[in-house]
C-alpha cells in the first residue's frame, strides 16, 4: 500500500496503517496529549471522508496521545461562536463529525487511553469501545462555559448510557471511571493501561479480516438507531447550544 497524502496533512491528527488495513487514527498536539481546537473541529469532518474513500482502509481505530483522549480545550481558537454565521460554520461541522462516523464503510474501534472530558461520544459512537484502566469520562467543556451539550452528547449518552445517566453526567460536569462506565454499558472492555491501544487493534484486524460488504453493511445494519437519531435530535440540539454560546456575549456586558 502507499502512503496517502492525507496522513500529512492535519496538523492534529496522526495515523498509521498496518498491513491488515487497519488504520489508527491518533489525536495529538506535537506529538503529546491533544489540546482540541478550532483546526481540529474544522479538520476532522474532512479527514474522516478521506478515510471513507480509500479503500485499503478496512478497519479504523481511534485514540488519544499519552494519558488522555480529549482534555484540554483552546476554547477562543473556536472562534466568535456567539455570533450566528462563526455558529453555523461549528454546527455544520459538529454534525458532519458525527454522521460519518457512523457512515464509514468500515467497523471503528475506539480505545479510551485515558480522560475523555472533551467529545468522549467520538469513543461512544465506535462500534467496540476499549478503556484503559485509567480512563475516565465526563463533559468538561459545556457546564465549564454555560453552554448546552446539544453537539451530540445528549443524544449519544442518552442511547448508550440512558437518559438518567445522561442527565447527570453533563448536568453536573461529573466524571465516571473506567469500571463505572463498564457498568453501565458505556465501554465493552476495561483493560491494562499499557495493553489498550494493542487490544483495540487486535479487535480490528479480526474486523478488518471480514468481507469488504459484510464489513460496510453491517456497520449500517447495527448503527441505524442512532444515525437516526442524530439526523433528528442534533440539529434542533445545536440550536439550543447556539442560542446559549450567543448569550456568552451578553453576560460579558452585564
Amino acid at each position: 500500500m502507499t502512503t496517502p497524502t492525507y496522513f500529512d496533512q492535519y496538523d492534529n491528527l496522526a495515523f498509521e496503517r498496518d498491513e491488515d488495513g487497519v488504520l489508527v487514527l491518533r489525536f495529538h498536539t506535537d506529538g503529546g496529549p491533544l489540546t482540541f481546537t478550532g483546526r481540529t473541529h474544522e479538520d476532522l469532518p474532512q479527514a474522516l471522508e478521506d478515510i471513507a474513500l480509500d479503500a485499503d482502509n478496512r478497519a479504523l481505530v481511534i485514540t488519544g496521545t499519552g494519558e488522555h483522549f480529549m482534555k484540554d480545550i483552546d476554547g477562543p481558537s473556536l472562534g466568535e461562536i456567539f455570533k450566528p454565521a462563526a455558529w453555523e460554520k461549528t454546527r455544520v461541522e459538529g454534525r458532519k463529525v458525527l454522521e460519518r462516523l457512523l457512515d464509514l464503510p468500515m467497523p471503528v474501534v475506539g480505545v479510551a487511553n485515558g480522560t475523555a472530558t472533551i467529545h468522549s461520544e467520538y469513543l461512544l459512537l465506535a462500534d467496540v469501545h476499549i478503556a484503559s484502566e485509567r480512563a475516565t469520562y465526563g463533559d468538561f467543556p459545556h457546564p465549564a462555559f454555560g453552554v448546552t451539550a446539544g453537539d451530540g452528547l445528549h443524544v449519544v449518552w442518552e442511547e448508550i448510557a440512558g437518559t438518567q445517566r445522561a442527565k447527570w453526567l453533563l448536568w453536573t460536569g461529573e466524571t465516571i471511571d473506567a469500571q463505572t462506565a463498564l457498568q453501565w454499558g458505556v465501554v465493552n472492555e476495561v483493560v491494562a493501561h499499557e495493553h489498550a491501544l494493542e487490544r483495540g487493534i487486535e479487535i480490528a484486524r479480526k474486523l478488518a479480516a471480514k468481507p469488504a460488504l459484510y464489513r460496510s453493511l453491517q456497520k449500517q445494519t447495527l448503527n441505524l438507531a442512532l444515525r437516526r437519531r442524530l439526523t433528528q435530535d442534533v440539529p434542533f440540539g445545536m440550536a439550543l447550544e447556539g442560542l446559549t454560546a450567543a448569550d456568552l456575549a451578553y453576560q460579558q456586558q452585564a
